[in-house]
């Protein structure tokens, strides 16, 4: 139980918690003002998504590079847990609005986005380091509620997020991208900062 609280203060769990409970509420809050319907839209919903899944980047990596290396603990089934854990927060802090007045929906496209964009994040993380894992998935997916392209297929898939939740090639590709990121991340861990980068944090 210590390691598990040491853990999660060292990832900066509890703050990021906080942010996406912020981000989730102030969401909700913007829906039930503005809104005439009780249904978010679909690019709404995507940018939820994608909010929360930022709010929670910065618990991928912790402060000590070389614990994250060491051979003392098996890092993989730690991290897989992890990204499980961050992919519940998200789609349960997203589906729990379903019980309300303003609803963000519908649950498979709160799935499949979360599941895609944690699984991207994760992979930019074990690539080109947490600091800026969350470049990609925020740009891509900007682009992609803005100009989604239900034709041709590379059109579905370059702009998967915003694809309706019925799009098999919108799940295929959010499903590689989970695995890709699973594995990345589970097996190799964030990428160790430039010397320089880890003494300002």
């Amino acid at each position: 139980m210590r390691f598990l609280t040491l853990y999660l203060r060292s990832r900066r769990a509890p703050i990021a918690l906080a942010g996406a409970v912020a981000v989730t509420v102030l969401m909700w809050t913007l829906l039930s003002v503005f809104s005439d319907s009780p249904e978010a839209d679909v690019p709404m919903v995507i940018l939820t998504v994608l909010l929360l899944v930022a709010a929670l980047t910065a618990t991928l990596g912790g402060p000590d590079d070389a614990l994250e290396a060491t051979a003392a603990l098996s890092w993989p089934p730690r991290r897989i847990a992890h990204l499980l854990v961050a992919f519940l927060v998200v789609t349960g802090l997203i589906l729990l609005t379903q019980a309300t007045g303003a609803r963000f929906g519908p649950g498979w496209l709160v799935i499949r986005d979360a599941a895609g964009l944690l699984g991207l994040t994760a992979l930019c993380a074990a690539t080109i380091g947490v600091a800026k894992a969350w470049f990609l998935p925020l740009g891509w997916t900007f682009a992609a509620a803005l100009f989604p392209q239900a034709d041709p297929l590379a059109g579905r898939v370059l702009t998967w997020q915003a694809q309706a939740p019925e799009s098999t090639a919108a799940a295929v590709t959010a499903g590689l991208f989970a695995v890709a990121g699973i594995v990345a991340y589970g097996v190799a861990g964030p990428v160790r900062r430039a010397p320089a980068e880890a003494a300002q944090q």
